[in-house]
């Protein structure tokens, strides 16, 4: 798989993203209980195989078909779809993962949707993504939530939601306001603010070859000493600005 910057790949992603990312499906894990459902946006299934368990089948849902292939040989099974338009029959899932998916879609409305849709009366949806204040400029992240605005999206479709937050210690904190201001540092040497004019598409692919150009220096930096088990989740009142990626639980 073609490395996007924006896809946690291990050897060429920061750990400090990867343990990021680990930390939530482990929360995803403690959460759904057993039963059969899907991670999506599942990647290569590294992360999905954390959710396997003897009483569980996992299924992946990719939109790119060579990704998916990949997934399929470490999890029950993996297919490539649009996450806004699941293969999956309505009521037929235990659980479903969305883990940093929700933000790449102008029209979260219809994913949280289908994540709806396709539960069984009883179904647990864990949904997790960027809290917005925390979160650093990113043109693949084109709808950024509030815990607020969240709960208002997730309201659309779900009636028992729970907003929790995924945060990490001071280390892990200060680790990633060193991303940031690395990022920062790059920024300002675009003056004239020329990344907001450019098509989208084309700020996406610059902001790719950006990030695979940035993520060696920044994995010589010492972002490796950042484990999951650096990471916590806190309740809805411990949310601030600094907590990293918000986390729901949503049940029919």
């Amino acid at each position: 798989m073609q490395p996007t910057g924006e896809r946690p790949v291990r050897n060429h992603t920061p750990p400090s993203l990867i343990a990021l990312h680990e930390a939530g499906y482990l929360f995803v894990s403690e959460t759904i209980g057993s039963g059969t459902g899907i991670d999506i946006g599942c990647g290569l299934g590294t992360e999905s195989a954390m959710l396997a368990r003897s009483d569980r089948r996992v299924i992946g849902i990719d939109y790119h078909a060579e990704t998916a292939g990949t997934a399929a040989r470490v999890i029950d099974h993996a297919v490539c779809s649009d996450a806004r338009s699941l293969p999956i029959a309505s009521a037929s899932l235990d659980w479903v993962c969305s883990s940093h998916i929700i933000e790449h879609f102008r029209d979260s409305s219809t994913h949280v949707a289908e994540i709806a849709r396709v539960l069984k009366p009883g179904g647990t949806a864990v949904i997790l993504t960027p809290n917005e204040p925390a979160d650093f400029e990113n043109p693949f992240h084109v709808n950024l939530f509030t815990p607020d605005r969240f709960l208002d999206e997730l309201q659309r479709h779900f009636t028992n939601i729970e907003v929790r937050g995924l945060t990490g210690s001071a280390e892990v904190l200060n680790e990633f306001e060193r991303r940031r201001r690395v990022g920062r540092a790059v920024l300002r040497l675009d003056v004239f603010k020329l990344r907001h004019r450019l098509p989208h598409q084309l700020l996406a692919r610059l902001h790719s070859i950006g990030r695979r150009l940035a993520y060696p220096i920044l994995n010589r930096k010492g972002g490796d000493v950042v484990v999951a088990s650096d990471f916590q989740i806190i309740e809805e009142n411990e949310i601030s600005n600094d907590t990293l990626v918000l986390a729901a639980i949503a049940r029919r």
